[in-house]
């Protein structure tokens, strides 16, 4: 079974809009069993269209195509299907009448050009749109079943789930059940750890394993099919428990869970609390700390000494250790996480200092060296982070706090 994704319109194509409804679809059809191959983006031009169509009909079992139903000119999706399909355009009643109908009820005037929208390829079937003007179409087109549905993601999904599944389900195209579990870990390379993946990732594999990264995150994602959820469910337990097995020291967890809410897990775990003292992050790590609900009752506080009379003034950082080792320096990292601890009285304080650029870096201290900085009750230390250069400054600010939360996560961890 090949489903395809078909969205149109140039607003997509230039970049001025994103296509949410192919995400969207996706993740419903898998819900019932169908497995999407293509995603396809095509503009507002007929032999675009027709082009894309055509090889769409050939390769899948199922298209879906979103958008191209309006009444303006540059609505194509009807009049391509009938020119992929051979046929002409012809006036359903119906339709015209429930159009009609739906402008009446909301005392607003049809124009003419809107009757373009009760034209269908002939021997199509009609999918209603009870919450627009736009109804959708239904037809065998090669090989494929074509579904086109309104461009507009609220009309579109009650439409998939009141028009498209029913038909699904009377062709025997959504028999079987997707499901999808998403594993994440911090702390390695892609590289490393698909090397150590390699049995799991391999094509062909049973299930579908596959590695995404996002913001140093890794993901396994893991595909398995059955007959309902429970057998698709039960096809994939081997292999996540294998994952979390195997990267135990890395794993966070599933879901949309990183390395911030694996961390306030940890505290609520432990009972402990923590403070922060920022410099290059300029409080992204509290921000991201204190976007995790029930968080106040370990997060006491945090501080951005971002210059060096702050970290004296704010944290207690001698001006003559600053002077003499360098505001990005263990020695300083270690001297704010003590001061933070001190004055918030916290079981453990964090601190990061560091270049993040683009400019402010030397041979000696480069864009990218960030010195990280751990106070609690076994002492203090520091850990050196080299990011890189040629790093963009969001990305060298997200990795040191990514880093310093992580660092505080196993140490918990340990506990």
């Amino acid at each position: 079974m090949i489903a395809e994704l078909i969205a149109v319109g140039t607003e997509l194509t230039s970049g001025q809009a994103l296509d949410t409804n192919s995400q969207w679809l996706s993740q419903a059809l898998g819900r019932v069993g169908v497995s999407v191959a293509f995603h396809t983006t095509v503009g507002d031009d007929v032999a675009d269209n027709v082009s894309v169509f055509t090889i769409a009909s050939k390769r899948a079992d199922l298209v879906i195509v979103t958008g191209g139903l309006g009444p303006t000119q540059d609505d194509l999706t009807r009049e391509v299907l009938a020119k992929v399909s051979g046929v002409s355009l012809v006036q359903d009643d119906a339709s015209l009448e429930a159009i009609q109908d739906l402008f009446a009820r909301r005392n607003r005037v049809m124009t003419e050009r809107n009757r373009v929208q009760a034209m269908f390829p002939e021997g199509s079937d009609v999918l209603a749109n009870r919450v627009g003007t736009a109804p959708g179409i239904w037809r065998k087109v090669g090989r494929a079943w074509f579904a086109a549905l309104p461009g507009v993601p609220y009309e579109m999904k009650i439409m998939y789930d009141e028009q498209v599944v029913p038909r699904l389900k009377a062709e025997g195209l959504a028999s079987r059940v997707i499901v999808h579990r998403k594993l994440n870990l911090f702390g390695r390379g892609e590289a490393e750890v698909e090397a150590l993946a390699l049995d799991l990732t391999a094509r062909g594999h049973k299930p579908e394993v596959g590695i995404t990264v996002s913001d140093a995150t890794l993901s396994f994602r893991v595909a398995g099919e059955g007959a309902d959820e429970a057998e698709a469910l039960a096809s994939i337990e081997e292999t996540v428990e294998t994952i979390r097995h195997r990267f135990a020291d890395i794993y966070l967890g599933e879901g949309d869970v990183d390395v911030v809410d694996a961390l306030v897990a940890e505290l609520a775990r432990t009972g402990s609390t923590f403070a922060l003292a920022e410099s290059c992050t300029g409080g992204l790590m509290a921000q991201q700390v204190t976007a995790v609900a029930g968080v106040s009752a370990y997060f006491l506080g945090g501080v951005v000494s971002y210059s060096n009379r702050s970290k004296s003034a704010m944290l207690g950082v001698p001006a003559e250790l600053i002077e003499r080792a360098g505001a990005v320096s263990p020695e300083v990292a270690e001297a704010m996480a003590l001061g933070a601890r001190e004055r918030f009285g916290v079981d453990y304080a964090l601190s990061v200092t560091g270049v993040a650029g683009p400019g402010g870096g030397t041979l000696e201290k480069p864009v990218g060296l960030v010195y990280l900085g751990m106070a609690g009750p076994s002492g203090v230390s520091s850990r050196k982070l080299e990011l890189g250069p040629e790093q963009p400054r969001k990305v060298i600010q997200s990795r040191s706090s990514k880093n310093a939360l992580n660092w505080l996560r196993l140490e918990l961890k340990a506990f």
